[in-house]
C-alpha cells in the first residue's frame, strides 16, 4: 500500500490547483508556465544524477531527441497523439540512454561531464548538416491529437498545458518516492563513497546506470512538450549552452526535494522573461549576476531557504 505523506498531497493539491487556474490563465503566462514544466521534468533528472555526485553537461541530447521525436512521428510517420509521441519519445531515449550508459557509468566527475556534453553535440553536429531535418532552422511540428481527438488552435495551448501539469505532477510523484527507496539513498551513498558501497555488495555501475537512463528518459519527455507547446524543434535543443541552462536550474533549485527543480525552472523562466523583456542585448548579464549571487548567498539553492524557515517554524 502507497504511503500519501505531505509531499505526496501538496503535490496532489498543486495539480488540482494548476489544471483550474490553466482555464483562466493568458496564453503567454500558461505558454510560459507549460514551458517551466517541461524544463523541470530534464532538472529533476538532472538532479538525480547530481544526488549521485554527477553532473550531467549533456541534457540537452535527450531534449532535443524527444523534441525531434515529436516533429518526425508527425511529420514523416503519421503519429500525432500527443500521449502516444510522449511515450515513443521517452522509449527512444531510453534506448540511446542504455546504450551510451553502458560507458558513461564507469566514469565519473569531469570526465562523466565532459563525455555527455561530447554526445549532445555531437546530435548537434549531425542535425545542422541534415538538410532534411531543416538544418539550422529546424522545423515545425505537425497540429496533435488527444485520443483521436482534434483540438482547435484556441484550445491547443491549453490542452499541451493540462498534458504538461500531469505528466510532471507523475513524475515528481514518482521520482519523490523513488528518493526514499533503497535505490534513491544508494545514489547519495555512491557520492559519499563509492567504495563502501561495493562492500555492501551493490553495483556502483549499475545504480548510476539505471539512474542515467531514467534521467535520459525524463528529459526526453520534457523536451517532448516543449517541441508540443512550441510548435517547431531545431538544433539548439541540443547545443550546449541549452544543457548548461539545465545545469543552472539545477544549481538554482538545489538537490534537497523533487519539488525544488519545478520552483527553479519557473522562477528561471520569469527571470529570464523579465530579464529580456528590460535588456535585451544584455539579459545574459542578468541571469549570470542571479547565478552567482545564489552561489554565494545560498550554495544549496533555493530550498534550502525554505527548509531553514520550516525549521525556524518548529
Amino acid at each position: 500500500m502507497i504511503k500519501i505523506d505531505n509531499t505526496s498531497r501538496n503535490l496532489c493539491l498543486s495539480l488540482v490547483l494548476l489544471l483550474l487556474v490553466g482555464t483562466i490563465l493568458p496564453n503567454w503566462f500558461a505558454f510560459l508556465t507549460t514551458v517551466s514544466l517541461a524544463k523541470a521534468m530534464v532538472v529533476v533528472g538532472l538532479v538525480l544524477l547530481m544526488r549521485s555526485g554527477l553532473v550531467s553537461f549533456g541534457q540537452g541530447l535527450y531534449y532535443c531527441l524527444g523534441g525531434y521525436t515529436v516533429g518526425i512521428a508527425g511529420q514523416y510517420l503519421g503519429i500525432t497523439d500527443a500521449v502516444g509521441i510522449l511515450f515513443v519519445s521517452a522509449f527512444i531515449a531510453g534506448c540511446l540512454a542504455a546504450l551510451l550508459g553502458l560507458l558513461l557509468c564507469r566514469y565519473r566527475e569531469i570526465f562523466f561531464a565532459m563525455l555527455t556534453l561530447a554526445f549532445s553535440m555531437i546530435l548537434y553536429g549531425v542535425l545542422v548538416k541534415t538538410e532534411g531535418l531543416g538544418s539550422t532552422d529546424g522545423f515545425n511540428v505537425a497540429q496533435v491529437t488527444l485520443f483521436g481527438w482534434v483540438p482547435s488552435p484556441e484550445k491547443l495551448s491549453l490542452v499541451v498545458y493540462s498534458l504538461a501539469c500531469l505528466v510532471a505532477f507523475l513524475t515528481a510523484f514518482f521520482m519523490h518516492r523513488y528518493y526514499q527507496s533503497g535505490m534513491g539513498f544508494a545514489g547519495e551513498a555512491i557520492r559519499e563513497n563509492e567504495i563502501r558501497v561495493e562492500y555492501l555488495g551493490v553495483s556502483p555501475k549499475r545504480v548510476v546506470f539505471i539512474k542515467y537512463v531514467l534521467a535520459a528518459m525524463l528529459a526526453a519527455v520534457g523536451g517532448a512538450i516543449t517541441a508540443l507547446v512550441a510548435g517547431h524543434v531545431d538544433p539548439e535543443l541540443a547545443y550546449w549552452t541549452t544543457s548548461g541552462e539545465f545545469v543552472f536550474v539545477a544549481l538554482l533549485g538545489g538537490t534537497g526535494h523533487v519539488v525544488a527543480a519545478f520552483i527553479a525552472a519557473f522562477l528561471f523562466e520569469v527571470i529570464r522573461t523579465i530579464a529580456f523583456d528590460l535588456a535585451p542585448y544584455t539579459w545574459q548579464m542578468i541571469l549570470g549576476t542571479t547565478l552567482l549571487l545564489v552561489i554565494f548567498f545560498l550554495p544549496k539553492g533555493l530550498w534550502s531557504l525554505l527548509k531553514a524557515n520550516k525549521a525556524r517554524g518548529q
